[in-house]
């Protein structure tokens, strides 16, 4: 476990971008290592396409041994017609029978071939989307598992981008390649069967030239691989620049700022330097599997005519040169597409281990205690910060250090400080979305690392600032407040009315059914952010739970709507445990206790009253925003110890 109360990554995990040895007696350590990683990479893609469905692997199995024989087959077929022709022309006799039979029994064989091409594609298909299916549901269900420090780390998000990237095409183009070469093998072994009894030189001479060009292929495989992997870094400033220019959201301000031709010339200076490296890789592999294809040509070219020479002399029947050259031609063609399958494997388990790597990603949210608790529902809860100091990942600073204070059973408690003071990240912290660098947070005297994360998860009723707006129905949107709970169209009607969001909803064209988005729906609509901070309200009143939780709930609202779901608000924490973190000290002044965090400590802590008559920070903030109220203007807060993920300054209407 890290510092944060999380599985640590794997140490286990194989290396794959291991240097070659620059002893030749290391060589054979380093090859049996890399086919280790390899064997064990190809395995794990199996076990993929077999817990996504076992059949793919018997049919895929069936077409490889099929492919792999058929040919064989028709080139046997194939002689025996030449050769019953050229003798039925040479003896005048001709034996329709048999002929008919061999010709039609050819094209039996080539009927089957097609079907299996045909069933082969088919089957690859459906497996594809099966197994893209299954794998996406792997990464979500493993990012379900983690906790929010991952999202901080630059590694996490390269491993996250490499495995989704991945996921629809590696293991079934990995699939598909190692059944391709399974079936050119056994062509291979069959052919070279049949040339050996024309010389058992011809086979060898066929695979010892073959050999280089594998080799090359390898390398070059092997190099492109980790250069993708180093210049990671330009394909996701690419995939950036590109995506920016054309979302949605930014489309306004990109285009009113003239930005566009700013991302233009970024994307193109990243994809020079990208274009430059992976350039030279392509032209020195064509250059020397150019090279190479001019001895293996010379080569075949020499048992060309050794098998002309043989059928000049009598030893061979024409039928034969059709045999010995259409094998002949069969195995280097089957050698070079057994290296271009291999390769592709080899290739394809490479990029596999992004998906691995992330699968094998251990920061995960987990009970630390040796018999899990379960939390007690439906009361109002009592929750201690002892001593906690907070500090994200890679970071010096602390962004919280030594906070203590009590929330009794019941009490509403607003947080209070300028921009950067710790506020939203003492709720992460709360919520378990990360766990303190130091001291304690406990829930009814219980450590909530001993509670099941879950079940703690579901005491709370929370409305962030940065709230999501789903692609989904208005409906789906509130009932996300509680996706345990069954729906309840009634319910989801009054938390509306809660959330001052019905009276709009009811002007929309389909209602509590209109989709809110316009990406795939054409009846879709776009709310405006007023819009959605209702909705985002009518979500957190959905939810009958234990602890709210409400981080700038009205940001987007005027001040009578403000004032309006304030007293809404009233009700809803009745009996309930309340964290209430917001700018508009007007919020402030009925709650049981006012915490101000500056710096990252508690500065200040009593109710309305008191902090006035202290004078201090809460009651200059206070008066500073009435004056600014009555002015008509806007506050704008600053933190004169700003941190990690809450340093940037924010306009607010205050």
């Amino acid at each position: 476990m890290d510092g944060y109360g999380r599985g640590g990554m794997h140490s286990d995990s194989i290396k794959f971008s291991e240097k070659r040895p620059d002893n030749l007696k290391d060589y054979p350590a380093f090859l049996l290592r890399t086919l280790k990683g390899f064997f064990f990479r190809l395995f794990y893609v199996f076990k993929l396409i077999w817990d996504t469905k076992p059949v793919i692997l018997v049919f895929m199995t069936f077409f490889s041994i099929a492919n792999g024989v058929i040919p064989v087959i028709t080139a046997y077929v194939t002689r025996n017609i030449i050769n019953s022709l050229v003798n039925a022309q040479d003896n005048a006799a001709f034996d329709y029978r048999s002929i008919a039979l061999l010709i039609i029994s050819l094209f039996a064989y080539k009927f089957i071939t097609r079907s299996i091409t045909l069933l082969k594609h088919m089957t690859t298909r459906i497996a594809g989307e099966l197994i893209t299916k299954h794998i996406k549901l792997m990464i979500a269900n493993k990012t379900k598992e983690l906790d929010l420090s991952s999202f901080d780390d630059p590694e996490f998000y390269e491993r996250l981008e490499n495995a989704q990237r991945e996921a629809g095409s590696r293991p079934i183009s990995i699939i598909n390649s190692t059944f391709d070469a399974a079936s050119e093998i056994i062509s291979m072994v069959s052919f070279i069967a049949v040339l050996a009894t024309l010389s058992p030189l011809a086979p060898v001479i066929i695979v010892v030239l073959a050999f280089p060009s594998a080799l090359i292929n390898f390398l070059f495989k092997k190099k492109t691989f980790l250069y993708l992997r180093r210049r990671s870094k330009d394909r996701r400033e690419m995939n950036y620049y590109s995506s920016v220019l054309v979302n949605k959201d930014r489309a306004k301000e990109i285009k009113l700022l003239g930005l566009t031709d700013t991302f233009i010339g970024k994307f193109k200076t990243v994809f020079t330097k990208y274009y430059a490296g992976i350039k030279k890789l392509i032209v020195r592999e064509g250059i020397w599997q150019t090279t190479l294809s001019v001895l293996t040509l010379t080569g075949n070219c020499l048992l060309y005519m050794y098998i002309a020479y043989n059928v000049w002399k009598g030893d061979l029947l024409v039928g034969d040169w059709t045999l010995y050259t259409g094998a002949l031609t069969s195995v280097s063609s089957a050698v070079t597409a057994l290296i271009s399958a291999s390769s592709s494997v080899y290739e394809g388990t490479l990029f596999i281990d992004n998906l691995i790597l992330y699968m094998k990603e251990g920061r995960e949210v987990v009970c630390l205690a040796e018999k899990k608790e379960t939390p007690t529902k439906g009361i109002p809860h009592k929750i201690e910060f002892r001593h906690v100091s907070f500090k994200y990942p890679g970071c010096d600073n602390y962004v919280l250090e030594d906070v203590n204070f009590t929330i009794n059973k019941g009490e509403t408690v607003v947080l209070v400080g300028l921009n950067g003071a710790g506020k939203t990240t003492l709720i992460k912290l709360l919520t378990r979305l990360y766990d303190p660098t130091g001291g304690s947070i406990l829930l009814d005297g219980v450590d909530i690392k001993s509670f099941d994360p879950d079940e703690y998860y579901s005491l709370f009723g929370i409305l962030f600032q940065d709230f999501g707006h789903y692609a989904v129905s208005v409906s789906e949107n509130i009932t996300f407040g509680d996706v345990h709970a069954p729906v309840d169209s009634d319910k989801v009607r009054a938390a509306a009315i809660e959330g001052d969001a019905h009276e709009f909803i009811e002007k929309l064209p389909h209602g509590y059914d209109t989709p809110l988005t316009r990406m795939f729906e054409e009846e879709g609509l776009e709310l405006s952010g007023g819009q959605w901070q209702k909705l985002s309200i009518a979500r957190a009143y959905y939810k009958d739970s234990d602890i709210l939780i409400l981080d700038e709930p009205t940001a987007s609202l005027d001040a009578i709507a403000e004032q309006d779901i304030f007293n809404k608000f009233d009700e809803l924490r009745k009996e309930k445990t309340t964290l209430f973190v917001s700018h508009r000290l007007s919020s402030a002044v009925n709650a049981d206790s006012i915490i101000v965090l500056s710096g990252g400590r508690i500065t200040e802590q009593g109710c309305h009253n008191e902090l006035m008559e202290n004078n201090g920070q809460y009651a200059r903030m206070f008066m500073a925003q009435a004056r600014r109220y009555n002015e008509g203007s806007h506050l704008e807060i600053y933190d004169p110890h700003p941190y990690h993920k809450e340093r940037t300054p924010r306009k607010r209407h205050d």
